[in-house]
């Protein structure tokens, strides 16, 4: 296997809208970089809450509801960020659509600038032959709560090339997270 460079990431990979890795002035940044792309988080989240359960409420991935969630896109608001609650998490998505090659892998890690806000971002890999946007997770392990930006970067992913292309890909197997066009809840098969 071998890492991707920017130059490979731009020729080989599938990115709506693609972006260079510019110095923008008071943003995170985002874009290609050497070896990653570092993703943005779009207008749309979904804010863990308690309040609508009264507290007792478990998070069952097999029977996952929405009231567990505030909505809110910045999109429909004065503001440019969402806040996290304290040791809280949030739901959304990419600015950035990816269709993923059958022979690549992409492994998803956050930013540093988050990170050391006690921000933590947290995606599965993008299987070969995924596509659409992503969903993240970025949880707040602080006991404060923490802003994040809206259109600007929040998460870098790293291209894996494999040595050879593999018998089975996401899209062949019919996953249940192709093609999602935005910010997508848990799910199991039935």
């Amino acid at each position: 296997m071998t890492v991707l460079c920017d130059r490979q990431i731009e020729e080989l990979i599938s990115i709506e809208p693609f972006q260079k890795n510019a110095s923008r002035a008071g943003t995170v940044s985002y874009g290609v970089s050497s070896y990653g792309y570092d993703v943005r988080v779009g207008t749309k989240f979904k804010i863990f809450t308690n309040a609508t359960s009264g507290g007792v409420a478990v998070i069952d991935p097999k029977n996952f509801t929405d009231d567990l969630f505030v909505s809110v896109d910045t999109a429909d608001t004065e503001n440019d960020y969402i806040i996290i609650p304290p040791n809280s998490f949030v739901l959304c998505e990419t600015v950035e659509v990816f269709k993923i090659p059958r022979d690549i892998l992409a492994i998803c890690v956050g930013k540093s600038t988050y990170a050391r806000c006690g921000l933590i971002v947290n995606v599965t890999p993008l299987e070969p032959q995924w596509r659409g946007k992503i969903t993240l997770e970025i949880s707040n392990t602080t006991p404060l709560p923490a802003k994040v930006y809206a259109n600007e970067g929040i998460a870098q992913l790293i291209f894996l090339k494999a040595s050879q292309v593999c018998d089975v890909s996401y899209a062949d197997k019919n996953g249940k997270y192709q093609d999602q066009e935005g910010l997508t809840l848990p799910m199991v098969d039935t």
